[in-house]
């Protein structure tokens, strides 16, 4: 009989993991040894996944939109569970979105108890309610972590068992790193550094660090003897917004949309002024020196102070260092920001610092050879293994 596995995602980033631990599954336990339900988007229905609703329902962020779509999501939440519980499964796999998967995986614990349930993608227990961790326990079996420090973090924090099986982004350092003449190193003779701006990707991101983005560019160009080929990757769902952002700069970069011209964009930049999020990883990751800044809303930032994450940026926590200037929310002036771009863009002590950071980013989220889909799929196929038959 084929191993039947439930798999839930919540969002986009969650749908392309799930894509791809279901093709590793399907070559470790062969195309007709698995068969997969549960919950996802295109790239898992491209996989053979009958989604039990459109992914849309649940893909909410921000305590606004939450708020207001909190009928949807009960109601999502209660649909899953049931469905879970009736198909009777091997195994439930929750991939990221903690405030709807975790509470299906309670649900479904409640009513199966002998079920294994693998949460792929751990909640940031490391930065804030860390309590989470041991509650996880009465439900998760085994966590799969995209971040190397997050299995030591589980363990001191009584978590489940946490094995890092390797972030997506270390599959794409071919995208991510320059070719021969890609990426201009100072000093510059003849050809401009090209800058990145990258405002983020939810919209309230943009909407509150567009105006001082455009500050610190036009003071960085006033500042630089040469011209600056600043470049803004933008992803489409914000685009507007962003172009509705750019009318009051007095220095307009220059917009590329989609995933190649964005990973052409990291080959060829300098230096990088970035939002707080997983941009930061991939501008390390390619090498790319960086300041970063960001904003939320008063409300978040009464939230955030039970974050308990001595940094933002990732290369930072990663390295639990203050690796990359960070400046948020009353700090996230032009001022600061140009202030720590500037030695970025020659050839300084702060660019061959950040530099050097980098690689000690990279040796630590290195996996070898091997891909995460895969190391994420032996977690799971050595659980259904082991699984104890349930009644």
């Amino acid at each position: 009989m084929p191993a039947r596995i439930v798999v839930v995602a919540g969002e986009e980033s969650g749908d392309q993991l799930g894509a791809k631990l279901m093709q590793a599954l399907k070559r470790r336990l062969s195309p007709g040894g698995v068969v997969f339900t549960g919950v996802g988007g295109r790239a898992m229905q491209a996989e053979g996944l009958d989604s039990l609703f459109p992914m849309a329902d649940i893909a909410v962020m921000g305590f606004a939109a939450v708020i207001a779509r909190l009928p949807t999501l009960i109601n999502r939440i209660n649909m899953t569970a049931a469905a879970v519980i009736a198909e009777r499964p091997d195994m439930l796999v929750i991939i990221d979105s903690p405030d709807f998967t975790h509470r299906v995986a309670k649900r479904v614990r409640a009513a199966k108890p002998d079920l294994p349930i693998v949460d792929y993608v751990s909640p940031t227990v490391w930065a804030w309610r860390p309590g989470r961790a041991r509650k996880m326990r009465a439900y998760v079996d085994h966590v799969l972590a995209l971040l190397p420090f997050e299995p030591a973090a589980h363990e001191r924090l009584g978590g489940p068992p946490c094995t890092y099986v390797g972030h997506p982004l270390v599959e794409r350092l071919e995208d991510l790193r320059p070719g021969p003449g890609e990426r201009l190193e100072p000093p510059y003779e003849v050809e401009s550094p090209t800058v990145l701006v990258l405002p983020g990707s939810r919209r309230s991101e943009v909407t509150r660090l567009m105006p001082v983005l455009g500050e610190t560019v036009a003071a960085v160009s006033a500042t630089l003897d040469g011209p600056v080929n600043w470049v803004l990757p933008a992803v489409p769902h914000v685009a507007p917004l962003i172009a509705q952002g750019l009318a009051s700069w007095p220095v307009k970069p220059r917009i590329v949309m989609g995933e190649e011209a964005k990973y052409a964009a990291f080959r060829s930049a300098t230096a990088a002024l970035a939002a707080s999020g997983t941009v930061t990883l991939e501008l390390a990751l390619a090498r790319v020196p960086m300041v970063v800044g960001y904003k939320v809303s008063r409300l978040e930032e009464e939230v955030r102070h039970f974050i308990i994450a001595k940094h933002a940026s990732l290369p930072n926590i990663i390295l639990d260092a203050r690796v990359v200037p960070e400046f948020l929310q009353r700090d996230c002036t032009a001022s600061n920001l140009a202030g720590s771009l500037l030695p970025l863009i020659a050839a300084t002590p702060a660019r061959a610092a950040q530099l050097a950071a980098f690689d000690r980013v990279a040796a630590a989220m290195s996996i070898g050879a091997d891909k995460p889909s895969d190391r994420a799929a032996a977690v799971v196929a050595d659980l259904l293994h082991a699984r104890k038959p349930i009644g």
